[in-house]
């Protein structure tokens, strides 16, 4: 059944939403329904005001004040025993009363998941319509803004966003190299993960060819040998949720004086770059054809030099 269908069977109407995904609430104000918001997570920093939400999600990882060694440790732990990463708190869903979820079924360990879907449909008295977001390429992303603006009767938005948004990938995909350079993008440093999902294609797609990943595969750990292997003529860190300067602090930390790291042509050729993961890479939101336009710029410098995109948003690793 439909999402239309299932809200007119019910007889509903949809003026409530609580939302699980940074992705989701982006998209949300991008539509003008902040008003209808009642929740978010605690990874719900954009737009701004998206911050003075009621909290409906928190991590039991503080994140934040963490390495990726760290975290990944944590994760795991919490993962083999069996224990949640996120947690639901009951009094704010229970007042946020949503006639409308939305959530992901992609990652357990980067927002939350069915098992905080479930308990929130166990005590929320009217059953919420709940829809899961889990894109794995572009195309897929632009349809997740059609079918949330079809749910919210936000058609004709959702419509213009979509143009927009195609409008921008036709643009980048005009420019295609002669020859194209081997890039590696890595999601995760200590240890390494390969960037999956959208991201292989965005590398190819922005005239890069993409070296490891797969394209709507998840990612994986990564050794060094298979990156030593691929050869790759640019590497960009984009560690998952890390912003380009915390990116660079870690970089420094764990790779700057690793022998075998350094004897990577990518290295030796000062072609290291890190990427606003948190903002334009590790969530499949609309904002994620800001990071095409990233890659873009990364891999043909030449042909974009007129192409802007937000400051700081890229730097090189030097």
């Amino acid at each position: 059944m439909m999402f239309k269908e299932q809200i007119q069977t019910q007889n509903m109407s949809i003026k409530r939403i609580v939302s699980f995904l940074p992705s989701a609430t982006e998209l949300l104000y991008e539509f003008g329904v902040e008003d209808m918001l009642y929740g978010v997570t605690h990874e719900c920093k954009y737009p701004e005001n998206a911050k003075t939400k009621s909290r409906v999600i928190s991590s039991v990882i503080n994140s934040d004040e963490l390495s990726s060694k760290e975290i990944d440790t944590k994760t795991c732990q919490l993962l083999n025993e069996g224990k949640e990463i996120f947690t639901l708190h009951e009094k704010n869903i229970l007042e946020a009363n949503p006639d409308l979820i939305i959530s992901q079924e992609t990652c357990e360990a980067c927002a939350a998941h069915t098992s905080q879907v479930n308990k929130a449909i166990q005590i929320l008295q009217k059953k919420p319509i709940i829809y899961s977001m889990d894109p794995h390429n572009l195309q897929e992303i632009i349809e997740s803004v059609n079918k949330i603006g079809e749910i919210i009767e936000k058609e004709n938005e959702a419509k213009k966003i979509t143009e927009s948004l195609q409008q921008r990938i036709k643009y980048v995909k005009k420019f295609t190299p002669k020859t194209r350079l081997k890039v590696l993008a890595i999601e995760w440093i200590e240890p390494f993960f390969t960037a999956g999902h959208w991201i292989p294609e965005m590398i190819k797609e922005a005239g890069g060819e993409n070296m490891i990943s797969v394209i709507g595969e998840h990612s994986r750990k990564l050794s060094i040998a298979e990156i030593i292997e691929s050869e790759p003529d640019i590497i960009i860190m984009m560690p998952c949720g890390f912003d380009t300067f915390r990116t660079i602090s870690e970089y420094n930390k764990t790779l700057k004086d690793n022998k075998s790291w350094n004897m990577l042509k990518a290295v030796k050729n000062k072609k290291i770059f890190a990427v606003d993961a948190n903002s334009y890479f590790s969530k499949p939101s609309i904002r994620t054809i800001t990071g095409l336009e990233i890659l873009a710029k990364i891999i043909q410098p030449e042909s974009f030099l007129n192409l802007n995109v937000p400051e700081n948003s890229f730097l090189q690793i030097k």
